[in-house]
């Protein structure tokens, strides 16, 4: 375990706002530090509950999420960010640095990126829910808070020997993180030093461009100049300037600056302003959330500390001598699940529209698993509106998302598994207010029509996909256009959303619907290649039969079983696509989450899956930083044996789970590790597009779920527990304080507010063996 990173330090010349004492329970164990090292990408900054404005110092080493724990150099601090993302760098745009010029001499003021950068100092990072700060090597201290649509900053300066005055100064840089910038322009009033513009940018893992506009006011002291800089020179004249790319598309650095007469106190505050529509209304924004920047940041802090409180409440947690680690990941993990998405509503430049809009669904394909199926439980009404928005978008622009981010069409990865986030809230019942009818327009738009370009929405390969009942390897589909590849997870993730829309289909009473969905499920079948064997480093590994590629004729291609796994290398979407994405074979394998028993029935029995499963989570194969393997840590329910499903989850938590910024095994994916944990500690894993959770004893004593709309109140409860975790079996369970002896539960469990009791001992019992208490599996001859 990496040791843990103190998060606040007495600075010498002025410290950073020290951390209130907080209540034992919920806001005071998040640490949004952790995963900001190791790959995990989130966004370590300030935020409300799926806010716009998301505040942070940006860095030059991991830089995903805007700022790592990586020790490496601060470049500036922006406002809007994403978390836990994969590819590029997403957002971070029009940064902000201050600085003192040597000599009190413009010209010595750095401008440029590499130029300008400066370390942080090692141990005054202050990141908590509302507030993020840290002081530069340069003695600036920085600390800033955020409203919906609008970041305050305070930077204050170092004392200056002598009795010196310099003039502080700030600049805006017109760039993003990922320095994808197509054009931009800035205007800085002489007088008050407002800087308001715009630029057009790249989204980091999709097509086109979007535009973004802000509007920026200093307050605490006078100003002494203003002006624009480009590389490394600036001036007070002009007062504006407009950038592009510039020859052989050549990034070219530049912007606004401020210098301000020296503030009394030695504290500059600067508000921002964010919108999507103009820069007017990012000046509005900021007025109306933020009217008096020089007293509101203290209650901004207060605000968010309220807003995420509000967002936790619903949890209790009794402890039982879990240790703090674990309690902090664990409501680390809650805390990261409603950063993103982002709610734009009224920042929706492409329609007008009385749905809520959100955006960074990034991207549906991680998050469709765990992520919204723990926002059903925890805050169904953000998971209402994000349904509403993900039909809205649908009836706007003719499918809906796979993934999406910054108002841009993001790449699909696999199916169309909006269809499962759909599914899964009917099936649940998450609101009477969302339009299902539109709904199942929408779902069978994604499985009937395919459109040219397949890419970025909707599903390719359809022609295929309903006369050959698979998708082909090397397809010939002149219809429409993405990438040639995949045909393995296409397959088994098409299967299992023509499953999802079945259900929702056959619960609005369309059984025509529904008995043609459940047909078209099953094709996974047919890319089952029985003779198939795995070799590791030349060694069979004794398992026969495997998916496979198919051609168009029907004869079979190849892949190895285990390429794209730890074993073999990472498979990309775009640098080295394969037939299965982010992950092989064998983890693909389990992928059939409707059908599991026919899938045990090809494999040869509970003891061959069981055996299977074995091997795929001891040898290497596994990869607990990728969502695909999620599923088939409890897949053991299904063969009559949940105690194995328990001592699977008990391998990688904590082992790959825990509270330093290397805490998390792999990218968070907007959250999708932090649920996976989250739902493990908690002891009921979602089976998404399915009204059914998996039992497994809490990592704690007890979770209770207080439901936001019924008011009921859920309880989960280990007796016999023991934070050695030896008693790890349940032995008997009671719900409501009658027996129950299946191994799945559905969600009625939280909005009815059952109580379920978990008898625990040290050996592997009877409980949940049976046929009957087995998760439901659907198959044809059902």
């Amino acid at each position: 375990m990496r040791p843990r990173v103190e998060l606040l330090l007495s600075l010498n010349l002025v410290s950073v706002h020290a951390a209130p004492q907080k209540p034992g329970n919920g806001l005071s164990y998040i640490n949004p530090l952790i995963g900001t090292t190791n790959g995990g990408n989130v966004f370590a900054g300030a935020t409300l509950p799926y806010g716009l404005a998301k505040a942070s110092a940006d860095v030059d080493g991991q830089n995903t999420g805007g700022f790592g724990l990586d020790g490496s150099n601060v470049v500036g601090f922006s406002s809007v960010h994403d978390s836990g993302t994969g590819g590029n760098p997403s957002l971070g745009n029009f940064p902000l640095f201050p600085q003192i010029c040597p000599d009190d001499v413009l010209d010595n003021c750095s401008f440029r990126i590499g130029d300008r950068k400066l370390h942080y100092v090692n141990g005054s990072v202050d990141a908590r829910p509302g507030h993020f700060g840290l002081q530069l090597e340069s003695g600036v201290v920085a600390n800033m808070t955020v409203s919906q649509h609008a970041a305050l900053y305070r930077f204050t300066f170092p004392k200056e020997s002598g009795g010196s005055k310099s003039h502080p100064l700030i600049l805006l840089d017109l760039t993003d993180l990922w320095q994808s910038r197509q054009n931009a322009s800035i205007q800085v009033d002489d007088k008050s030093g407002r800087m308001t513009g715009n630029g057009t940018f790249l989204p980091s893992f999709g097509a086109g461009s979007y535009v973004m506009h802000f509007c920026v006011d200093f307050f605490g002291s006078s100003i002494y100049e203003t002006g624009v800089w480009v590389n490394n020179r600036a001036g007070t004249e002009p007062k504006e300037v407009f950038l592009t790319r510039g020859f052989n598309l050549f990034f070219l650095e530049g912007g606004g600056f401020v210098r301000l007469d020296p503030p009394s106190d030695g504290t500059a505050t600067v508000r921002m302003g964010i919108s999507y529509i103009s820069s007017q209304q990012a000046c509005q924004n900021a007025q109306r959330e933020i009217p008096s920047p020089l007293k509101a940041f203290d209650s901004l802090v207060s605000n968010a500390e309220k807003a995420w409180e509000e967002k936790l409440s619903p949890i209790s947690v009794k402890g039982g001598g879990a240790t703090d680690d674990l309690l902090t990941s664990f409501w680390s993990g809650v805390y990261r699940n409603m950063i993103s998405p982002q709610n734009y509503t009224g920042e929706n430049p492409l329609w007008h529209s009385d749905k809520p809009y959100f955006d960074s669904f990034y991207c549906i394909w991680d998050s469709f698993r765990v992520q919204h199926p723990l926002l059903t439980i925890l805050d169904p009404h953000a998971q209402t509106q994000m349904v509403e928005a993900l039909l809205d978008i649908y009836k706007h622009e003719g499918w809906m998302p796979d993934c999406r981010m910054s108002l841009c069409k993001g790449w699909t990865q696999g199916g169309s598994n909006a269809d499962v986030v759909i599914t899964d809230a009917f099936v649940k019942n998450l609101s009477s207010t969302i339009d299902w009818e539109l709904a199942l327009d929408a779902v069978m738009a994604d499985a009937e029509n395919e459109p040219l370009e397949w890419s970025y929405h909707g599903r390719g390969g359809l022609h295929s996909w309903k006369s050959l009942n698979y998708i082909p390897y090397l397809d010939f589909d002149p219809y429409g256009f993405g990438t040639n590849s995949r045909s393995i997870s296409r397959t088994l993730e098409y299967a299992y959303d023509d499953y999802c829309i079945s259900e929702l289909a056959g619960g609005l009473g369309r059984r025509d619907l529904q008995a043609k969905y459940q047909g078209r499920s099953m094709n996974w079948k047919n890319l089952w290649k029985a003779d198939q064997t795995s070799l590791i480093n030349g060694t069979d590994t004794g398992f026969k039969g495997f998916f496979q590629p198919k051609y168009l004729n029907g004869t079979w291609g190849f892949q190895d079983p285990i390429a794209c796994s730890a074993l073999a290398g990472f498979c990309s979407l775009t640098t080295n696509p394969s037939e299965t994405f982010e992950a092989s074979i064998w983890q693909y394998l389990f992928y059939v989450p409707h059908s599991v028993s026919s899938l045990i029935s090809l494999l040869g029995g509970d003891d061959a899956m069981i055996s299977r499963l074995d091997f795929f989570h001891t040898s290497g194969l596994a990869d607990i930083s990728n969502e695909p393997v999620f599923f088939t840590v409890f897949l053991y329910h299904y063969t009559g044996r949940p105690a194995l499903s328990t001592e699977r989850i008990h391998q990688y938590v904590p082992a790959s789970f825990n509270s330093s910024p290397g805490g998390l095994p792999g990218n968070d994916d907007s959250g999708a590790m932090g649920a996976f944990l989250v739902f493990s500690v908690m002891g009921l894993f979602p089976v998404a597009g399915q009204n059914v959770y998996l039992i497994s004893p809490p990592f704690v004593e007890g979770i209770s779920i207080r439901h936001p709309v019924t008011g009921k109140t859920a309880t989960v409860r280990n007796v016999g527990f023991d934070a050695s975790y030896k008693n790890v079996y349940v032995q008997s369970a009671r719900v409501n304080g009658k027996p129950w002896t299946r191994s799945w539960i559905g969600h009625e469990f939280f909005t009815e507010g059952w109580t379920l009791e978990l008898v625990l001992g040290a050996k592997e019992s009877k409980w949940g063996t049976e046929l009957k208490d087995r998760p439901p599996s659907w198959s044809v001859s059902s």
